[in-house]
């Protein structure tokens, strides 16, 4: 899948969510912004996609473009999403700002039927448990 099919793949499942106007604008000079639309409850949002190899982390400076991407489009939510896992501090920061981080395992949650904002309850709970991590390092380590 590639970076435009990971964001178009990324539409679809906002709107099968009940999400409204939700539209792709990603691309060379996007504001930090691959998708804009709303919620199901009417709150504006704006989403940045990452199609990253499993062993990369996002950092925190990339989820930061992501909370001047929330003021650029006067965005009441701001969501992450990624294929992968957030550095320590890129989860600390999207946690302290309200910013959703999607990663890999909340992605395949949300793909696998849980709504959108299900998603916030867990936000910021860390990604996987230790035999995940396991399994993860045996795998990609």
């Amino acid at each position: 899948m590639t970076g435009t099919e990971f964001e178009d793949f990324v539409v679809k499942l906002c709107r099968r969510d009940g999400c409204t106007d939700v539209r792709g604008v990603g691309g060379s000079h996007d504001n930090g912004a691959d998708v804009l639309g709303h919620l199901p409850d009417g709150r504006s949002m704006v989403i940045q996609c990452k199609r990253y190899a499993p062993k990369r982390k996002i950092p925190s400076r990339e989820v930061r473009d992501l909370l001047g991407a929330k003021v650029h489009f006067k965005a009441d939510v701001a969501i992450f999403v990624a294929t992968t896992y957030f550095s320590g501090p890129a989860e600390m920061f999207a946690a302290e700002n309200d910013i959703l981080a999607v990663h890999r395992d909340h992605f395949g949650l949300w793909n696998n039927g849980a709504s959108l904002l299900s998603l916030s309850a867990v936000n910021g709970t860390g990604q996987g448990d230790r035999r995940h991590r396991e399994r993860w390092k045996e795998t990609y380590g």
